[in-house]
This record gives C-alpha cells, sequence and structure tokens, in this order.
C-alpha cells in the first residue's frame, strides 16, 4: 500500500504547510458526493485519529483514514498549472471512470 507524490505536488504541499505555520501533513480523503458517487479530500492535519495510516514521500507525510484508503491505495497526487487554472490532480489507478464535471469519480 502506498500514496505518492510528485515533485511538484511535494513543493506546493510544503509551502502551503509552512505558509499555514503548522500542521504535521495532508490528509487525502472520500467522500460520498457527486454524480459518480466518491470526491476526494484534501485537508491540513494537526492531530492524527486513531484509523489513520500516515505515507512519507518527498518530505510530506500524507494521512488517510482506513476507510478511504481502500479506495486510494497507489494514487499518485500531482500539482498542475494551466494557464490560469493550477490545482492538485488526482491520479487513482483505482478509478474507473470520472463524472463529465470532473468533481466525482466511482471504482
Amino acid at each position: 500500500m502506498a500514496i505518492t507524490l510528485t515533485d511538484a505536488a511535494a513543493n506546493r504541499a510544503r509551502t502551503f504547510l509552512a505558509n499555514r505555520g503548522k500542521g504535521i501533513g495532508l490528509r487525502l480523503g472520500v467522500k460520498t458526493t457527486g454524480c459518480s458517487g466518491l470526491a476526494y479530500v484534501l485537508e491540513f492535519v494537526d492531530e492524527l485519529n486513531d484509523d489513520d495510516q500516515v505515507f512519507e514521500d518527498n518530505n510530506v507525510k500524507i494521512i488517510i483514514d482506513a476507510k478511504s484508503l481502500v479506495y486510494l491505495d497507489g494514487t499518485e497526487l500531482d500539482f498542475a498549472k494551466e494557464g490560469l487554472n493550477e490545482g492538485f490532480q488526482f491520479n487513482n489507478p483505482n478509478a474507473n471512470g470520472e463524472c463529465g464535471c470532473g468533481e466525482s469519480f466511482n471504482v
């Protein structure tokens, strides 16, 4: 089981954490929503929960709860700028499809 970050994603995550001034890493998770059923959640983590798994790549800790790990195992987190848009992108080998608006996915 592993979660990885590209250099671009790791650099952006480290910048976010440094600017925030606190936090042990980023939480990657899923929630039930959208057209296809699941949506990604990315947020700062200040404290670990009992069921959290911690992955470290490029000096960034990614924290995932046990329920979300089933859907996210093997995911690579990337960060891209395209024109005026920028954001994290999820390269998830478990996703079978995405909705047309790109807000949710299914497995």
